[in-house]
């Protein structure tokens, strides 16, 4: 796995230490990588919120119902 060094600003790595000492994670680099698979399935729920706004605009408005809606974007987070 590729090494990297990063900085934190203090807020950020006094919340951080506070996650391991919480017993939450077992290390800065867990609890990193957690937080980056995390923004990773946000952006792909953006990305479909996006195309589908794309579409619509292009086509009209969708005929697909709020809860119908609620489903799919539940589905793609879920995986």
């Amino acid at each position: 796995m590729p090494r990297q060094s990063i900085s934190f600003s203090k807020p950020n790595d006094e919340w951080l230490k506070a996650q391991i000492e919480n017993q939450e994670y077992s290390s800065k680099s867990e609890l990193v990588n957690d937080l980056i698979r995390q923004a990773r399935k946000q952006q792909v729920h953006v990305d479909w919120i996006r195309a589908k706004l794309e579409k619509s605009e292009k086509m009209g408005f969708t005929n697909d119902s709020k809860e119908q809606i609620l489903k799919q974007s539940k589905s793609l987070l879920n995986g």
